[in-house]
């Protein structure tokens, strides 16, 4: 059911920033995405590498024993192979809304690009 692979392929995302695992990170991320945030009105666009890095070097959740907070909030799909979905997580003190744009090839669902928001801080 395509469903249940999408939302396997979500909580594969939920699981790299929880445990900051870039094996997994490599897993969801097709080579070429890329992520975006605006940030004081300026653009910010960050290649898939960029933010793998910045993922390896920071203490993940998992390793301060803070509690998972996630959801996906919603699910557009666009066709059967197209989807973008809307998902809210906490890592540390920063609450984020992510719409991560996935696509599903002969390999499965992968997230092709990234627009993500810190919604607040607790």
């Amino acid at each position: 059911m395509r469903a249940q692979d999408l939302n396997e392929a979500v909580n594969t995302y939920f699981d790299a920033l929880y445990h900051c695992d870039t094996t997994l990170l490599d897993k969801v991320f097709h080579p070429s995405s890329s992520l975006f945030d605006v940030d004081e009105g300026k653009l910010l666009v960050d290649p898939i590498a960029n933010f793998r890095q910045d993922v390896a070097t920071r203490p993940s959740p998992a390793s301060v024993g803070q509690e998972r907070e996630q959801e996906i909030i919603m699910i557009d799909w666009l066709s059967k192979d197209c989807a973008t979905v809307k998902v809210r997580l906490r890592a540390h003190s920063n609450i984020f809304v992510d719409h991560l744009s996935f696509v599903k090839d002969a390999d499965g669902w992968c997230i092709v690009s990234k627009v993500w928001h810190l919604e607040r801080t607790v």
